[in-house]
């Protein structure tokens, strides 16, 4: 991977915990050189992971929309940013200039960019890995409820396999460089959930 995306939070709850796993995610970008893309924000996890990745000296693309440049306050410090006019194109940009994802603690907008490039995985619109660093048990009760989706039949065991976690960022990484996506878009065709 040469370059990997970061949902995160523009709220930063100041947990030392996911200080630290933010800390740990910067070194390991920059030490294999790989380029940050992100939602362009100098605020919350968003400007911590910004911040980080910078004064190691890696490269940190951030992409937001015209509207949020007061809002989430625009990162001018970057190595590149690009402004776009909606959450639309920023979202498919993002996804353009990535080579992965790695999903931080977030609230809704966090959540909603997850499932949608795990949608797309999903339906073969890309073959990208996506990762969710589980600080501190924050995504336990997600992945749980992706269980229960699998046990109810409205997720296929393949397809919740498409979501790598992991509580240490190195082995993320790693699980996110050996990924081979092998997702079934077919899940209505299959009779076993019907």
């Amino acid at each position: 991977m040469k370059s990997v995306c970061v949902f995160c939070g523009s709220n930063f709850n100041g947990d030392p915990h996911l200080s630290k796993a933010v800390e740990d995610l910067s070194a390991i970008l920059v030490e294999k050189d790989i380029t940050l893309v992100y939602g362009g924000g100098r605020v919350g996890v968003m400007g911590l992971i910004a911040d980080k990745m910078l004064a190691k000296g890696g490269k940190v693309i951030g992409i937001i929309p015209e509207f949020l440049m007061n809002k989430e306050v625009g990162h001018h410090g970057l190595t590149e940013l690009i402004i776009t006019k909606n959450m639309h194109q920023r979202k498919q940009k993002m996804a353009d200039l990535s080579e992965g994802v790695i999903t931080l603690p977030g609230g809704y907008g966090t959540m909603e960019e997850f499932f949608e490039v795990l949608t797309w995985l999903q339906l073969g619109l890309h073959h990208k890995p996506i990762g969710l660093l589980n600080v501190g048990g924050f995504y336990d009760f997600l992945l749980k409820q992706l269980d229960v989706m699998v046990d109810q039949k409205f997720l296929k065991p393949i397809n919740r396999d498409l979501v790598l976690s992991d509580v240490e960022v190195t082995s993320l990484i790693t699980k996110m460089e050996r990924f081979d996506a092998q997702p079934d878009d077919v899940w209505f065709k299959d009779r076993n959930l019907i």
